[in-house]
């Protein structure tokens, strides 16, 4: 399998799309859902919208990470999506209305490919590219689940 493949994640969240929102909007509780996210800091004055830059810390294993993200799209209790431009994926959190509750679907496609800086990176700390892409895979439905859990809990 491709490691520049896009992986998905869902669940369906027996809460409203704005209850998830609140919990996704909050870039402060990223961490909570994400094992690979130790922190998310943002860079610039103005809150969660399009433009706004992000440090993120990452830490798997004694392995430890900055990222730098960039807001993509911001649709209030719809879609989130940031760049990384560290890595070359683009992250996504999209919500659409479903039944008495929410489905919520976590992305990451690349683009146009994993950097080098990413490969190279996780050749030598991560145990090779494609070991971390499957794990970022499980990451994400892992992501996914502690959302749900936190905001139906």
């Amino acid at each position: 399998m491709s490691v520049d493949r896009e992986l998905v994640a869902s669940a369906h969240v027996e809460a409203t799309p704005g209850e998830v929102w609140a919990v996704l909007a909050d870039v402060r509780r990223m961490p909570e859902l994400s094992p690979e996210l130790v922190r998310m800091v943002p860079l610039k004055p103005g809150g969660l919208r399009r433009g706004q830059w992000y440090l993120g810390l990452n830490r798997r294993g004694y392995a430890v990470w900055p990222t730098r993200s960039v807001v993509a799209e911001v649709v209030p209790e719809r879609v989130v999506a940031w760049d990384t431009a560290t890595s070359g994926a683009r992250w996504v959190w999209e919500l659409e209305p479903e039944g008495t509750g929410t489905l919520v679907v976590h992305r990451r496609p690349v683009p146009r490919r994993v950097t080098l800086t990413a490969r190279l990176y996780a050749r030598v700390f991560l145990g090779g590219i494609a070991r971390h892409t499957d794990a970022l895979e499980s990451d994400m439905a892992l992501s996914v689940a502690r959302l749900k859990a936190v905001v139906e809990g």
